[in-house]
């Protein structure tokens, strides 16, 4: 069945985004990435206090791949 759109406004589209108006069959984007933080790093809130001592973040990765994205 057809997809009756109305006005659509985009600010901004990122650089693995997807943008799509009306009908689809399938819809991947690709992106892939791999994040390395230290302890309270991703914390968010008011009046978060955090007291880290003496922490280390591991960075040894011996596999090289994580997750293949395939299919295009």
């Amino acid at each position: 069945m057809p997809a009756i759109v109305g006005a659509v406004k985009v600010i901004s589209i990122d650089s693995s985004s997807i943008f799509n108006i009306g009908d689809v069959f399938k819809m991947q984007p690709y992106s892939q990435s791999k994040t390395f933080a230290g302890g309270g790093s991703f914390n968010t809130g008011d009046g978060i206090q955090v007291y880290v001592k003496n922490a280390q973040t591991n960075m040894m990765d011996e596999d090289y791949v994580d997750q293949n994205i395939t299919g295009f």
